[in-house]
C-alpha cells in the first residue's frame, strides 16, 4: 500500500516537471543573457571558422606534399619603388588597413553604446572605406599576378601549378567576405545616422557588426602567416 502511494507521489511529481517544462518551452525562454541576432551571428561565425579552416589545411597540406618548386612569395608579391625591389610591400599595407579598420570599428561600437549617432556614422563609414580600400589592391594584385605573372587557377609558370588554385581560392574566398563587410557596415551605418537604432532603443547590430568585421580581420592574419610568410 505504502509502495502504491510513494509511485503516484512520483508521477503526480514528473508530470507536474513535465507541464513546468512544457510551460518554459511555450514562453521562448532564453537559457542564457544573450540576444538572439548576437547568438546567430556567433553561430555564423563559426561554421566560417570551419571553411576556412579546411581551406587553410588543404594549402599547408598540398604545399608540404608537392614535389615541385613552391614560389618565393617576397618575390611573387614584390613591388618595385623607386627602383627598389620591395617585398611583400602592397601585403603589409594592406594587414595594416585591415588592422587599423578593427580599431576604428571598436570605437564605433563604443560610441554606439554612448548612442553617439554622428561619431558611431563615421567611424563605420571609415571602416568600410578601410575594406572597400583594402579589396581595391587585393583587385590589383589580382591583376599583377595574373597579367604580368601568368598565374591562373590552373596553372603557374613560376613553379607548383596548385600555387593559383590555392591563391585565388582562399584570398577570393577573403575578399568576397571583406566586400560584403564593406555593404553590411555602410547599411548598418545609415540606419544609425537616420536615427533608426535610437528609436529601436538599442545599438546591439553596430556590435553585432562589429563582431563580422573582427572575424574577417582575424582571419587575414592566418592568411598572411600561412601564405605569405611561409
Amino acid at each position: 500500500m505504502a509502495e502504491d502511494v510513494l509511485e503516484a507521489e512520483r508521477s503526480t511529481a514528473a508530470l507536474r516537471g513535465l507541464r513546468a517544462a512544457a510551460s518554459d518551452w511555450a514562453q521562448d525562454k532564453q537559457a542564457f543573457a544573450v540576444p538572439w541576432g548576437k547568438a546567430m551571428m556567433w553561430i555564423f561565425l563559426l561554421s566560417d571558422t570551419f571553411v576556412f579552416t579546411c581551406f587553410l589545411t588543404s594549402y599547408m597540406n598540398v604545399r608540404i606534399s608537392t614535389t615541385e618548386t613552391w614560389p618565393n612569395a617576397s618575390e611573387v608579391f614584390a613591388l618595385t619603388v623607386g627602383g627598389t625591389h620591395v617585398p611583400l610591400l602592397l601585403i603589409a599595407i594592406m594587414t595594416m588597413i585591415l588592422i587599423t579598420s578593427s580599431g576604428t570599428m571598436a570605437m564605433a561600437v563604443n560610441y554606439g553604446y554612448r548612442r553617439d549617432r554622428k561619431r558611431t556614422a563615421a567611424l563605420m563609414f571609415a571602416t568600410a572605406a578601410f575594406g572597400l580600400s583594402f579589396v581595391g589592391m587585393q583587385a590589383f594584385e589580382w591583376t599583377k599576378l595574373i597579367v604580368e605573372e601568368g598565374v591562373r587557377p590552373w596553372g603557374n609558370p613560376m613553379g607548383a601549378a596548385q600555387f593559383g588554385s590555392s591563391f585565388f581560392m582562399i584570398t577570393g574566398f577573403h575578399g568576397l567576405h571583406v566586400s560584403a563587410g564593406v555593404i553590411y557596415l555602410t547599411v548598418v551605418a545609415l540606419r544609425v545616422l537616420r536615427g533608426f537604432y535610437d528609436r529601436k532603443g538599442t545599438y546591439e547590430t553596430v556590435e553585432i557588426a562589429g563582431l563580422y568585421w573582427h572575424f574577417v580581420d582575424l582571419v587575414w592574419v592566418f592568411i598572411f602567416a600561412l601564405f605569405y610568410l611561409w
